[in-house]
């Protein structure tokens, strides 16, 4: 749920952008990053910019990780286009930086004399690339183009481009919801875009609502179960206990419950600690990189709040409890590790004082 914080430097994002504006790609691009909806969303744009209505099969050549080799880049930058003035050259998933001196090298050749009427894309999509920011590699793929990390979002973003997503829909929606949808459903475009149109679909009024949302996303389990430890924390045991069963119920995995209730203690505990140490929101935020935005600020209020509840002690103790429960729940036969998990939400439900 907590956002992760971006680089300050997007530039290659913005040239592409230009680039594609402008009707003049490059010759070379590098695309990595988290964030697959808006690297596909590029990808497409830049497609849409190269390749002519029709002609796609001719001019566009792909390769994916073991099918590709030095020697089909090669092969493929040099095919002539066909009753068009480009080709594009989309190569997924190839070990660029990981080819030994001797392929670097050649790979250094080949795109340093890539043909005017060629661009090529080199993506990764289920490998993460071992970039090494000082190769001559690296440093060609910018020159000529640009290494683009299509980084996560953070929660203006995110909430600005539902509002719009909306929009196409024929629908508003309030930026605090639009925020809230992020919250319980991540910060992955791809998954939140799926989960937009759901909801248009759900409901016949023009403004999204959150008893909307509730009705038909469907929650992260780090969402869900952040709801039931603030539900515990609030002493409020029979919400949370609901929470945990309907969990299971659904066949979520107990380890991934557990994770993230040890997760949730331990910012409870490090609240409780940056209380006592008079130390700032904004300080505790940036600990538990929390960016700026109405969901993050609230969270961050309602941890500060529940440590308030409870002494350093208890803290401490809930966070040591979890991490035994853990080890108790990987090692249950199969059928009982929920029972394990149970017995710790009742445990920690007394909220009780403990010399630790």
């Amino acid at each position: 749920m907590a956002y992760k914080k971006k680089s300050a430097d997007n530039s290659a994002m913005q040239e592409l952008k230009r680039d594609l504006n402008a009707g003049t790609p490059k010759p070379l691009y590098l695309f990595y990053g988290e964030e697959a909806f808006l690297r596909d969303y590029y990808l497409g744009k830049l497609k849409d910019t190269i390749l002519p209505t029709g002609l796609e099969d001719f001019n566009l050549h792909t390769a994916k990780g073991k099918e590709c080799s030095i020697d089909w880049i090669e092969q493929a930058a040099d095919c002539l286009p066909m009753m068009s003035e480009r080709t594009l050259v989309v190569v997924t998933d190839f070990d660029l930086f990981g080819q030994g001196e001797k392929g670097r090298d050649r790979l250094i050749a080949i795109l340093s004399a890539l043909p005017d009427y060629c661009t090529m894309v080199f993506v990764y999509d289920l490998v993460t690339p071992k970039i090494d920011g000082r190769s001559k590699l690296l440093a060609l793929i910018k020159k000529l183009g640009g290494a683009v990390n299509f980084q996560r979002q953070d929660e203006e973003q995110l909430t600005g481009w539902i509002c719009r997503q909306f929009k196409k829909a024929g629908k508003s929606i309030d930026t605090r919801d639009a925020g809230y949808l992020v919250f319980l459903c991540g910060d992955l475009m791809h998954d939140l875009s799926s989960e937009i149109g759901k909801i248009a679909a759900y409901t016949s009024n023009d403004r999204i609502t959150r008893q909307d949302i509730d009705a038909v996303a469907s929650p992260r389990v780090d969402a869900v179960v952040f709801k039931m430890t603030d539900a515990l924390a609030s002493k409020d045991f029979d919400k949370a206990a609901s929470v945990l069963a309907d969990l299971l119920h659904n066949r979520e995995s107990p380890v991934m419950i557990l994770s993230v209730m040890g997760k949730y203690f331990r910012q409870l505990y490090t609240a409780r600690l940056y209380l006592d140490g008079g130390k700032s929101k904004g300080a505790y935020k940036e600990l538990w990189n929390m960016a700026s935005g109405y969901y993050m600020d609230q969270q961050a209020d309602r941890l500060l709040d529940a440590a308030r509840r409870f002494s350093l002690p208890w803290c401490r103790y809930a966070v040591r409890r979890c991490a035994e429960a853990d080890a108790a729940v990987k090692s249950a036969p199969r059928g009982q590790d929920g029972e394990a998990l149970t017995a710790l939400l009742v445990e920690l439900a007394s909220g009780r004082r403990v010399a630790v």
